[in-house]
């Protein structure tokens, strides 16, 4: 089966990651240890020598490094919405002990800059700035993933979705959703972080989450205008169904949903059948939206047992 790029993009070239004299790039590496400290391992090889990734409008991606030296396929993490790349705890530290690991702040989270573009955009950006690597997407990060996956399968040598989406398919759907999410914007912008994430961690979606596991003084960290930013480029009512176009992924796939978290069960089953043969789906039990921060250690084991059984 060929591979149907993404229309509109090129191949990006990968090329190390640097700095640019227009931009003050955010020093987010730390040297030694795991994810969860915020103390980065320093021997992680010549794989990702820097921070700076030239995409849309010079935009600055911060990451954060961890693991062994990068003798093996790395993995890429890509946050959710309101989240950061220090926001992957155990579930990051675990897979850090046999694996190297790049942890990207999306384009208005944490270190990197407001959003610019679309997701399509987005995924350009990432694509300049990582090695081919296991990526692996949590909702926000996971329809960004598929951007991904879908415009540069060189990158993305296997692909782990969690708590993620194909998209919506109707019009008229897409429409209310951007109409809400604009709204939504609009109100962040007015009431600011604190109150927002308030409101964002007390919907239904994240009622499992423990004060712990919601990492809710990294979301903190966050600017207002760029989560204003991410709602209204990248929102899921922007986004053009990508359903239709799933199987043309030909890479191992393994789709990953909190076993009581039903509409993204579903939503992950269709994932899996839209895609093919070549992924797999499985519940990670007692969790919700957010399963690998919910039961890190269940999430982080299907995860290294697949990648042991697709390497």
């Amino acid at each position: 089966m060929g591979v149907d790029r993404e229309p509109g993009h090129t191949t990006a070239s990968v090329k190390p990651l640097r700095t640019h004299s227009s931009t003050r790039v955010a020093q987010n590496v730390a040297l030694s240890t795991p994810l969860s400290s915020s103390v980065m391992a320093a021997a992680y090889g010549p794989r990702w020598p820097g921070l700076y990734a030239e995409g849309v409008a010079f935009q600055v991606l911060s990451s954060i490094r961890s693991g062994p030296p990068a003798d093996t396929t790395p993995i890429t993490l890509l946050h959710g919405f309101t989240q950061t790349a220090k926001c992957w705890g155990p579930f990051a530290d675990q897979l850090a002990a046999a694996t190297p690991i790049v942890a990207i702040d999306l384009p208005g989270h944490g270190g990197s800059t407001d959003v610019r573009g679309d997701l399509k955009q987005t995924a350009t950006m990432i694509a300049s700035a990582i090695a081919p690597s296991v990526v692996i997407g949590y909702s926000l990060g996971g329809r960004v993933a598929l951007h991904l996956a879908l415009a540069f399968p060189e990158l993305v040598e296997r692909l782990v979705l969690i708590g993620a989406t194909g998209g919506i398919d109707s019009e008229i759907e897409r429409s209310q959703r951007q109409s809400a999410d604009e709204t939504l914007a609009d109100h962040l912008e007015s009431v600011g972080v604190e109150t927002f994430l308030d409101e964002w961690l007390a919907q239904p979606l994240f009622a499992s989450l423990t004060a712990q596991q919601s990492m809710r003084e990294q979301r903190s960290l966050n600017s207002a205008a760029g989560l204003a930013s991410s709602l209204r480029l990248c929102g899921v009512g922007t986004q053009a169904p990508l359903w239709d176009r799933l199987n043309n992924l030909t890479m191992p796939v393994l789709v990953l949903a909190g076993s009581n978290d039903e509409k993204f069960s579903q939503l992950g089953h269709r994932l899996v059948a839209s895609i093919g043969n070549n992924a797999s789906f499985m519940a990670i039990a007692e969790s919700g939206h957010s399963a690998h921060l919910e039961n890190p250690t269940a999430a982080s084991t299907a995860v290294a047992e697949w990648l042991s059984k697709t390497s």
